[in-house]
């Protein structure tokens, strides 16, 4: 893809996510047709922030995730520092689009992985990683229906990025769990309440780890140290209104928490 196109593209796009408002889908004349060109699309956000990347998140890591959106296998998006808060925080909700909460396992990284020929196994991934963290992601979309734009233009939409909220680190114990087998339970207090499991997540959260990593290898980006990896939901969304408590509860992982602004 042309820098020029995707330079026009990006401008779009952030020029819409900025104001709250969508289209319908980036014009034919700049509009990504590959997953390359979508990633060298999503790529130009990172001039667009005044801090080292806050991390990555996987969109479509679920069939619930991949039916949402339209697509049949996940998406990388990049975490921007400005868009990711601590737990217990209020949230903007502005003029969200899509209108669910998410409950995601989140590994933040020890050391760098850097691109490579062969691929990064999950233990290797593992092995990188110094915590896990329970996660809520609230995504969003800046096109009128996610579900006709497919996976290039999704891509270079950042995957659906919006904002994102940290939880305090796991016990070290997490390393000795069965992640595809752990029960989170969300809710939307006083509203709904859901549960899901970590297998909903490519079968694994840790799976969804090194997918990442093999992602960005692939892409010839290195997977930082200090960078939060977040797998994707482990539940079916929760939708959320202004005003909304969102809480997510990971048992012995640890809690996480937001409210929507009103």
């Amino acid at each position: 893809m042309h820098v020029m196109g995707a330079e026009q593209a990006s401008n779009l796009l952030w020029e819409r996510w900025a104001a709250g408002r969508r289209l319908a889908e980036i014009p034919a004349e700049m509009r990504p047709v590959s997953r390359a060109d979508g990633y060298a699309v999503q790529a130009m956000l990172e001039r667009r922030t005044a801090h080292p990347l806050f991390g990555w998140k996987i969109a479509a890591t679920s069939t619930a995730g991949q039916k949402h959106i339209n697509v049949d296998g996940p998406l990388a998006g990049r975490l921007l520092k400005e868009r990711a808060f601590e737990s217990g925080v209020t949230v903007p909700f502005g003029h969200n689009h899509m209108r669910v909460a998410e409950a995601e396992f989140a590994f933040r990284m020890g050391r760098d992985l850097t691109p490579r020929w062969g691929p990064i196994t999950v233990d290797e991934a593992l092995e990188a990683t110094a915590s896990l963290h329970p996660a809520i992601e609230i995504p969003d979309s800046r096109y009128d229906d996610f579900t006709v734009v497919g996976a290039p233009q999704l891509i270079a939409d950042n995957a659906c990025a919006h904002y994102f909220v940290l939880g305090s680190e796991a016990p070290p114990s997490w390393r000795d769990l069965d992640l595809a087998a752990h029960p989170v339970a969300g809710e939307i207090v006083g509203k709904v309440s859901r549960e899901g499991i970590g297998s909903n997540v490519l079968g694994d959260p840790r799976i969804a780890l090194a997918w990442l990593a093999n992602e960005l290898s692939g892409l010839g980006i290195t997977l930082r140290a200090g960078q939060v990896v977040t797998t994707g939901t482990c539940l079916v969304p929760l939708e959320i209104a202004p005003g909304d408590h969102v809480r997510m509860d990971f048992g012995v992982l640890g809690r996480v928490e937001c409210r929507m602004s009103s």
